[in-house]
């Protein structure tokens, strides 16, 4: 059972196989002594961004397999906030049929919350820059990679509806609809370049393979970034003059960008943003302002050096770690990106993302286990917002 077709994850054997085995034992326990209608409130530790809809569609489906239904009270809306330990929604139905998905459920909505909480914090941030998601290569399989990009799609919305910019896109044909596409997005990786010999000639290559097409050019490959960025962008000055060519920094962390070093880097921010600077700052914080990699300072000095080759249309596109607190620093130094792309929305504490179902009602009477009170309040207060049977 290597690999599993969307049909099989409704299947009662498919779903015996990957639920935990007390459940299963549960189920069958149930079924000797009689079936009740249980209720339970599904909620995280930690705030989120509610994003249901995975989750949602699944037990709709396993309830049409199993020709039952189930009554999903959703108490915040997709996009929604959700403090720590507010119940998501409440769940109504069979325990025998409901016993045996606790598992699988939880799977689906745990984690993608989490990433939405972190799109959304990193929109926000950065609400006049436009972000890409590049989360694919790092997900642990395709059902984790539709997971963390539905994420990413719901907490880009909420982020929308305050103004931001958000993510207009991603890096793959398969999740491209969850941000409104029909296809991914990109140019060329770092082999293509190393394929062709020099950043100049990948280039070339990509414009008469796809000449419709805008150019955005990985520059950091042989460490000349500034050197190579100009270059493509006079091998190409008409893309360039159009507002049609963008350069990708992308340097690594062990290494300056082009002309820059520790000095050198503290100097171009006292030029472009002395304010990020002037104040207490921790390592991590520092490193993003004027470290190694793709800094704040790396961004600025590529800026410089584009303007004063005339080049001012030309677009910056940055990648390489822009996580919550890197945005943050990012917006802090008002670097001049154009466009960033990042997977860095994937959860990095993974049992910050462990949902919990709890059973709170036995055939209408309030019983829950002690310590889980709070998960009755919502209930008792009639608060839900919409509901939903499946």
């Amino acid at each position: 059972m290597d690999t599993l077709a969307a049909d099989d994850l409704v299947q009662t054997e498919t779903i015996a196989a990957y639920t935990d085995a007390y459940f299963n034992k549960t189920k069958e326990i149930v079924r000797r002594f009689g079936d009740k209608t249980v209720t339970y409130a599904v909620f995280l530790r930690r705030p989120v961004i509610s994003a249901p809809k995975l989750m949602l569609d699944w037990m709709q489906e396993v309830a049409a397999a199993r020709g039952t239904t189930f009554d999903i009270e959703v108490l915040h809306e997709e996009g929604e906030w959700v403090g720590a330990g507010e119940p998501l929604l409440y769940i109504t139905g069979s325990y025998i049929h409901l016993t045996d998905l606790e598992t699988l459920l939880l799977q689906k909505v745990g984690a993608v919350s989490v990433a939405a909480h972190h799109a959304y914090q990193m929109c926000i941030a950065l609400p006049h820059i436009t972000f890409l998601a590049m989360e694919a290569r790092h997900c642990a399989g395709t059902e984790m990679q539709a997971m963390m990009a539905y994420g990413a799609s719901v907490g880009s919305r909420a982020a929308q509806r305050e103004g931001a910019k958000g993510f207009v896109g991603n890096a793959n044909d398969a999740t491209a609809h969850f941000f409104g596409a029909e296809r991914g997005l990109g140019t060329m990786p770092h082999a293509l370049i190393g394929y062709a010999g020099s950043t100049v000639r990948a280039a070339e290559m990509y414009h008469e393979t796809f000449p419709g097409d805008s150019l955005t050019v990985l520059v950091d490959y042989f460490g000349r970034e500034i050197t190579d960025g100009l270059a493509v962008c006079r091998r190409f000055p008409e893309l360039a003059a159009a507002g049609r060519m963008s350069v990708r920094l992308d340097t690594h962390g062990g290494r300056f960008l082009e002309t820059l070093d520790p000095a050198a880097s503290y100097a171009v921010l006292e030029r472009r943003s002395p304010g990020a600077i002037r104040r207490y700052r921790s390592d991590a914080e520092l490193r993003h302002l004027v470290g190694t990699g793709v800094s704040a300072a790396a961004i600025w000095r590529m800026r410089e050096a584009l303007d004063e080759a005339g080049f001012e249309k030309v677009r910056i596109v940055a990648s390489s770690g822009f996580g919550v607190d890197k945005c943050r620093v990012m917006s802090d130094a008002h670097a001049p990106i154009d466009v960033v792309g990042t997977g860095s929305f994937i959860p990095d504490h993974w049992h910050e993302t462990y949902a919990t179902a709890d059973i709170i009602s036995y055939d209408g009477e309030a019983r829950v286990k002690l310590g889980r009170e709070f998960l009755l309040q919502r209930r008792r207060n009639g608060e839900s917002k919409s509901s939903a049977r499946s």
